[in-house]
């Protein structure tokens, strides 16, 4: 990677979204906002991961440029209104990374990536600090992601930090007491517990996929995935 090369396009990508955004530039453009945004940057991002997930090195490199142009758009907005600008989203990310990276950038010593994590967990407490004590610790898993994705979340959360202790009833023994209930729910066609159940069990089979190392997200994408390619002629 040419460094010089690098910078050059970086700035040359942000002068264009200002061009854009400028007064002889494009008028839906200019129009935009946080708001009206931030559904393309979540689409741009699903489409990053179907291009993983299909295996086009070409694929990747073109949603990755549709999404590092979003971000730079929002960097953009947010210059405008003097709170900051992309070198500073840059440089906080990189202090951000130095410093939950003591183990690389520091003496920090760590024998495995579960280590990794609960040191990880620690610095983001610390950087936290007071301000964000209020904050429950579940509630600052962001609400917008998806279900499986957050339950994920949650349940990881949870265990790192004791607030589900370990030697509690295991994922698997969890998910069979869920279905057992949706079952009784079933045979007494009770809808709306049926839904609360359903979703319970949803959520103890992404702490199962958790326990076991992948996330349900994941799982269920190659599920669709699957379902598609056998019933596609």
């Amino acid at each position: 990677m040419n460094k010089d090369q690098l910078a050059k396009a970086l700035s040359a990508l942000s002068d264009l979204v200002s061009r854009l955004r400028g007064p002889e530039g494009c008028p839906w453009d200019r129009e935009q906002t946080d708001s009206s945004i931030k559904m393309y940057l979540l689409e741009e991002a699903y489409e990053v991961l179907d291009a993983i997930e299909n295996g086009s090195p070409e694929g990747v490199c073109e949603e990755l440029g549709d999404l590092l142009f979003q971000i730079i758009f929002l960097a953009s907005l947010a210059e405008v209104r003097g709170e900051f600008d992309l070198t500073e989203v840059m440089e906080k990310i990189a202090s951000k990374m130095i410093r939950r990276h003591p183990h690389v950038f520091g003496d920090a010593q760590v024998k495995n990536p579960a280590e990794v994590s609960k040191n990880w967990e620690e610095i983001k407490k610390t950087e936290k600090g007071a301000s964000d004590a209020v904050t429950p610790l579940l509630e600052r898993v962001p609400i917008d992601l998806p279900a499986l994705m957050r339950a994920h979340r949650l349940s990881a959360r949870a265990l790192q930090s004791n607030i589900v202790q370990k030697n509690e009833a295991n994922p698997w023994e969890q998910a069979q007491a869920e279905f057992d209930d949706l079952q009784g729910a079933i045979a007494e066609e009770d809808k709306e517990r049926i839904r609360i159940l359903v979703g319970d069990l949803l959520f103890s089979l992404a702490n199962l996929a958790r326990h076991f190392g992948f996330n349900a997200e994941d799982a269920l994408r190659g599920a669709n995935n699957k379902f598609i390619e056998s019933h596609t002629p």
